[in-house]
């Protein structure tokens, strides 16, 4: 009797949570309350999905593996707690609001010496048509909430991003659904580790894309497509008709990691054509910080000749570690021959509530 309570369990266990890794040979998500169907890829990539979505009447989920852009990310949702004690969360797909946010294996703390090298991209049809897109990563575990689910083996990159493509052409992204199909299918893009994602990212800051299309793509050129990412956001910069997207560019620049970004904010704050945009860069270098932006930051208050930028420069050094924000606000106070700007200063170093700002507003008020 012990032996046929052990048998059906397993059986249970088999239906509702089938590690796809064991199941297949291939990093996968762990899957879990879906009625799972795996399957070769046997032609096409983009004619299985229009076929399989084609025939879905009822909410169901479609899913494979690919490689991902860079080892030290990973896509995680549900109940990640910012750490990787409990891996990287539970997915739960058909609870809306149950996010993915991207997270760094390195901030995070992880002492894991092997990451996956995989996301899940996840296809969720119903009324015959793909509804929502999303990636994981395959720390996650993922509950299909007892919707059919195929999980497909055997998907080539480029393949994939051939096929997200096209839920991202010419898309809007002024929607701020982030559930949105065409915001997944462009995240998903940017976490291939594929030339093919490079090369269909630089296509959507084409000047005739739509402006919110090339602003969030330029987001993703700078966070997850390294060097290639860098060279696009340069092109960008220079040539990019709307101060908008260039705007945007010196946030996207700020969260890149690659040698060079710096020094094109940089080239942003002091040669732009828009106020704004040297504004913008300005406050993202006053973000990184460093010696580098410290010059550029107190150039832009010397030699801009927008008072407003010379405003947005002091804002950026009052974001500066007090170390090197506080002295150069005095400075500035102090020595600049612009009103506006020496109150501004001195507007930032009463926000700062620094101890040498106090005995700076002292001998001002008792001499």
């Amino acid at each position: 009797m012990r032996a046929l309570f052990l048998s059906l369990g397993m059986i249970i266990a088999a239906a509702t949570s089938i590690p796809l890794a064991t199941a297949q040979g291939t990093d996968a998500p762990q899957v879990e309350n879906a009625r799972l169907e795996r399957k070769a890829l046997a032609g096409p990539l983009a004619a299985e999905v229009k076929t399989w979505a084609a025939k879905a009447e009822q909410p169901q989920w479609l899913g494979y593996a690919v490689p991902q852009m860079g080892r030290d990310r990973a896509m995680c949702c549900g109940d990640y707690d910012g750490s990787w004690r409990n891996g990287c969360g539970h997915c739960r797909l058909e609870e809306h609001g149950n996010g993915t946010n991207m997270a760094s294996r390195e901030e995070a703390g992880t002492t894991k010496l092997e990451a996956p090298r995989s996301i899940a991209v996840l296809f969720r049809a119903s009324n015959k048509q793909v509804m929502k897109i999303r990636v994981v990563s395959m720390d996650c575990s993922v509950d299909a909430g007892g919707l059919p689910f195929i999980w497909l083996s055997g998907v080539k990159p480029a393949e994939s991003v051939a096929l997200l493509e096209t839920f991202v052409q010419g898309s809007d992204f002024h929607t701020r659904d982030d559930e949105h199909v065409s915001h997944g299918a462009l995240t998903a893009i940017a976490l291939h580790a594929d030339a093919a994602a490079d090369r269909a990212l630089e296509s959507f800051t084409r000047s005739s894309e739509p402006e919110s299309l090339r602003k969030q793509s330029a987001f993703w050129l700078g966070a997850a497509r390294e060097n290639a990412g860098l060279v696009v956001l340069e092109k960008m910069a220079k040539s990019d008709p709307s101060a908008e997207v260039r705007a945007q560019v010196t946030f996207a620049l700020s969260v890149s990691h690659e040698q060079g970004a710096v020094e094109e904010m940089i080239r942003m704050a002091h040669d732009d054509q828009s106020s704004h945009v040297r504004g913008q860069a300005l406050f993202w270098l006053a973000q990184k910080a460093g010696q580098k932006a410290v010059g550029a930051i107190t150039g832009a208050i010397e030699n801009d000749p927008d008072t407003d930028v010379k405003k947005k420069a002091v804002f950026a050094l009052s974001q500066l570690p007090k170390d090197e924000g506080v002295p150069k606000l005095i400075e500035v106070a102090q020595t600049n021959r612009n009103r506006e700007v020496r109150k501004q200063a001195m507007f930032w170093l009463g926000q700062s509530h620094d101890p040498r700002a106090l005995a700076f507003f002292e001998k001002i008020l008792t001499q």
